[in-house]
């Protein structure tokens, strides 16, 4: 009889990891950029249909990279279930943190029980009247809250190293969209063009959808106004 061959549980979540890693890190990176009205997301996404990043809720918005079957599986059942929650008692009991729990319970499951894990990364975004909350979420379903500025997906440490060197508190929208172009930038070939990026985010000054995404004809205005960071 031949004997099952064995692998050590630990092992087994290291390839696990390593498997998540390397789907993740074939995508291109999403950056979130807090400024003065709220955050802005910024993709590196040549797609004008399949989107990274997205309205979830009135005040709650969601960006991701990897496998693009699986992250949208995600974001529709995070528009459900907060729809529900919405409806069932009020629209301002729905809330980022308990999104983005959700989504680490989820994701924490595949990691650990699937036959493989989800090849993505999230952000999931809420802005008040005063604050914006950012909640990371990793393949493995650890999640971390982050503050200013933050890069998942593609050369994402690359990335995030650029967005400290040139992230300020109080940006106007202009700033921010420049801030994250140029992160997002590749050092051998400059700034992305226009064309590339994909640009949402959440301005609470608007009504009580704070959500937004920008137009291609908006998109050249900010980054016309724009300033280069120092």
């Amino acid at each position: 009889m031949t004997m099952p061959f064995y692998v050590p549980p630990e092992q087994q979540q290291r390839d696990r990891a390593e498997f998540a890693r390397r789907g993740i890190s074939r995508g291109r990176s999403v950056v979130a950029v807090e400024y003065a009205d709220g955050l802005l997301f910024v993709a590196d996404n040549p797609s004008a249909t399949l989107y990274k990043l997205s309205e979830i809720y009135d005040r709650i918005a969601f960006a991701a990279v990897g496998r693009y079957a699986e992250f949208e599986q995600l974001r529709v059942s995070g528009i459900q279930s907060t729809e529900v929650r919405g409806y069932q008692y009020a629209r301002e009991d729905v809330s980022g943190r308990a999104l983005a729990n959700a989504y680490a319970s989820a994701l924490g499951a595949a990691f650990s029980e699937s036959p493989k894990p989800l090849e993505v990364e999230l952000l999931v975004a809420e802005v008040t009247d005063t604050d914006v909350e950012i909640y990371h979420i990793l393949y493995d379903g650890s999640i971390t809250d982050e503050h200013g500025s933050v890069a998942i997906g593609g050369t994402a440490e690359a990335v995030q190293g650029r967005l400290k060197e040139r992230y300020r508190e109080g940006l106007s929208l202009p700033e921010a969209l420049a801030v994250a172009r140029e992160a997002l930038a590749d050092p051998q070939n400059g700034p992305l063009d226009s064309g590339r990026l994909e640009v949402a985010g959440l301005d609470r000054t608007r009504g009580r959808r704070k959500f937004f995404r920008l137009t291609d004809a908006r998109l050249a205005e900010l980054l016309a106004e724009g300033t280069p960071s120092t």
